[in-house]
């Protein structure tokens, strides 16, 4: 961890942070149920987007759940079409930038330290992007914490938001986990679709297995949950990818 993380959060920046946690508790840590109620202003949805695309590629591939994600957030908005196609050419030109520009987030930066409520929003909602399939892999939080800075925020504001994930919505999922059954199941496990090659499944197969491999997150400073959910997630990556190897050996 930086200094930067260990340095005490702003008072205003820690109340406005306390009340978006309790929030989107009581959305039962659904980002869009977050939205619906709170609403953010609209110069916050071009960077919302484009952050969101980014960090959806970071597994190397956009799955059918970021894209899921993104529609429920602009129907959360109440977007209308044409603000809807600006959303979407946000979230395309996000998923394309392997670097993100300075120039992103500017004003937000500005704003950070007066009026945080929003910008905090707009946090939680990339952080629930980068976990939309359970807990995030290395490059996912990465994209997600530098997205966050990109506005102004300190990184303690991704730990904070994802601990609160991680106890309220990682443990509790992980104690419903279960083999996967059907190679549908098996496929929205990693992440793929039922049409992907053997060889493009395989390749997912590792990045996931690699993201939460003990070897790493031995590296990591993670809590006794996150690394619970990090064992549990391998055995289903596992599970998972012997079952879509029987199938196409029968095949």
């Amino acid at each position: 961890m930086s200094d930067k993380q260990e340095q005490p959060l702003p008072a205003a920046m820690e109340t406005a942070l306390s009340g978006v946690l309790r929030k989107l508790g009581e959305a039962n840590h659904k980002a869009d149920t977050l939205l619906r109620k709170t609403g953010l202003p609209r110069r916050y949805h071009k960077p919302l987007f484009f952050f969101l695309g980014h960090i959806a590629k970071g597994d190397g591939r956009v799955t059918e759940a970021d894209i899921q994600y993104a529609e429920r957030l602009i129907k959360a908005l109440g977007l209308s079409s044409r603000q809807r196609r600006k959303a979407i050419e946000q979230f395309q030109q996000g998923k394309n930038t392997t670097q993100l520009p300075m120039h992103r987030g500017l004003l937000l930066r500005l704003q950070a330290n007066l009026a945080p409520g929003s910008a905090i929003i707009t946090a939680a909602c990339l952080c629930h992007g980068a976990q939309i399939q359970g807990q995030p892999g290395k490059t996912r939080r990465y994209r997600c914490e530098d997205s966050i800075t990109c506005m102004g925020l300190p990184v303690a504001i991704a730990d904070e938001v994802f601990e609160s994930y991680a106890s309220k919505v990682w443990a509790q999922n992980s104690t419903a986990l279960h083999r996967p059954t059907t190679y549908a199941d098996a496929c929205l496990i990693l992440g793929v679709t039922r049409r992907d090659t053997l060889d493009t499944i395989k390749r997912q197969y590792r990045k996931k297995v690699s993201a939460c491999h003990p070897d790493k997150l031995a590296q990591q400073k993670l809590t006794p949950t996150e690394k619970a959910l990090a064992k549990d997630q391998l055995l289903r990556y596992q599970q998972a990818w012997e079952l879509i190897k029987k199938r196409h050996r029968i095949a």
